[in-house]
């Protein structure tokens, strides 16, 4: 009889969340630790493993577990390592998914986060019965999971699918956190939308109820506030950002030829104000063989448990020991 459920763990900078998960898609218990506060690997893992520990006896024991799937920025599903994180406390090469494995007596997977949320929408969300489709996630940075043909597109080393990081500005780039200038994703994150209104703040005299704020403290909710309040300069920043994202799907469109392409993360509570423009230019810069073929639409699976149920996805198809 196969066994009932699987266990989606997201790391994160600040929090690592996790949660036990049946065929259906129901979280049936989750918890969290602060993965910031465990500056040391082993001891990150030891903490990590006796809370995933907890919700597994709270769901019958081990036994009862098909296995983890594990989302985390810079995760190579290949390897089974973290590989050289920015912005997790730990450098270096971490081979996670064994450690977790060892401690836990369950095969464990891995991959980077975005493929997570790819997986986790063609199991339970936007994309299931999709074969081909990119999941585009706008937060803190852009991250992409491709999926061709079923498959989620790994690469020759595990990688693949750096939509965030193709370059869009070529002269006079912003810096990336990546080393590079002018990569998408320091335009269209949210973490670009506040860039983007702070250098118009700092270059232009128009009135703006974002003027109000510190402009140092400005963020991309700020921006979308005063957009619903009618604001023109907040309203032109989302266009900004809609056009260069939107060309960029073009771009995306030729080389994949997806049936949609999902939106998903922070920046997409702004609803219309990032979809609208986002739409209108992609199909405007769309090759015309492509043009109003790809359907543009946003994640189904909740903010709360998306990254979980992405994660847990991955879970159902580790191979057993």
């Amino acid at each position: 009889m196969e066994k009932p459920y699987a266990i989606g763990i997201d790391i994160g900078g600040t929090n690592s969340v996790f949660g036990v998960v049946d065929k259906r898609g129901h979280i049936i218990a989750q918890g969290s630790i602060k993965t910031a506060a465990h500056k040391e690997i082993n001891e990150y893992v030891t903490a990590l493993s006796a809370a995933v520990q907890e919700v597994i006896d709270q769901v019958g024991g081990i036994a009862n577990i098909k296995g983890i799937g594990v989302g985390a920025p810079n995760a190579n599903f290949f390897t089974g390592c973290i590989e050289f994180a920015p912005n997790l406390p730990w450098k270096g090469l971490i081979p996670l998914a064994q450690m977790l494995s060892d401690r836990l007596k369950v095969p464990v997977a891995i991959t980077n986060d975005a493929n997570a949320a790819a997986i986790g929408e063609m199991t339970y969300g936007a994309a299931r019965g999709m074969k081909d489709f990119i999941v585009i996630t706008l937060g803190t940075g852009v991250g992409s999971g491709i999926v061709v043909n079923g498959q989620l597109v790994y690469g020759h080393d595990g990688f693949a699918g750096e939509l965030g990081h193709t370059t869009i500005r070529r002269t006079n780039g912003r810096l990336c956190g990546c080393g590079r200038k002018g990569c998408l994703e320091t335009y269209t994150s949210a973490t670009g939308v506040a860039r983007t209104a702070k250098e118009f703040l700092a270059s232009r005299k128009d009135e703006s109820i974002l003027r109000n704020i510190n402009i140092e403290d400005i963020t991309s909710k700020d921006v979308a506030e005063a957009a619903q309040q009618g604001d023109a300069l907040a309203k032109e920043i989302f266009e900004y950002t809609g056009q260069l994202l939107g060309e960029a799907f073009a771009d995306f469109v030729a080389f994949s030829s997806p049936e949609a392409i999902i939106l998903f993360g922070g920046l997409t509570k702004a609803g219309s104000l990032i979809f609208n423009p986002v739409k209108r230019h992609m199909e405007e810069s769309m090759l015309p063989i492509f043009r109003n073929k790809v359907k543009l639409l946003m994640s189904e699976l909740k903010e709360s448990d998306a990254a979980v149920l992405g994660a847990s996805a991955l879970g159902w198809e580790v191979k057993d020991f």
